[in-house]
């Protein structure tokens, strides 16, 4: 029996590709969009092997997907993402530091960052931040921290 050009005894094969096609896909864009479809085609598939008719297979691949996609879309998105970490300078903001070199009205100091040793400024044009106060870095600008002191 021949049904759009394929025998019943190809959907199988047909099947196995298109959910193969879907897993190969999902790894290059990882964005869970085709992953649930590749699903659907696994279980047309079976149906196939089965002897299910032409439109048994298609009902359940459509059947299927939409039921992975649905059922399980939120559930994978809330696990692979799970927000912005905050990396390279952005992580250094609001952290404390102490001032190993005096900082002077328009005159950086140097400042003990976790264990390194960075370049700092205050903004405020009328502060001396002497050696051993303790800082908060505010912003990153270029190769300088921006701090303020710490209320002790």
């Amino acid at each position: 029996m021949m049904i759009l050009g394929l025998s019943w005894f190809s959907m199988p094969v047909f099947w196995l590709a298109a959910a193969v096609i879907f897993v190969i896909i999902e790894g290059l864009t990882m964005g869970l969009t085709t992953i649930w479809f590749a699903g659907g085609a696994v279980i047309a598939l079976i149906a196939a092997l089965l002897g299910a008719g032409l439109e048994i297979q298609i009902g359940l691949f459509f059947v299927v997907s939409i039921i992975l996609l649905f059922s399980t879309r939120k559930l994978f998105v809330k696990k692979l993402h799970t927000g912005q970490e905050k990396t390279n300078v952005d992580a250094l903001i609001g952290r404390e530091a102490v001032v190993t070199s005096t900082i002077k009205p328009l005159e950086p100091g140097i400042i003990r960052l976790g264990s390194q040793d960075w370049t700092a400024i205050c903004k405020a044009e009328d502060t001396v931040i002497a050696e051993g106060t303790r800082v908060q870095v505010i912003a990153i600008e270029g190769v300088k921290a921006v701090v303020v002191p710490l209320a002790e």
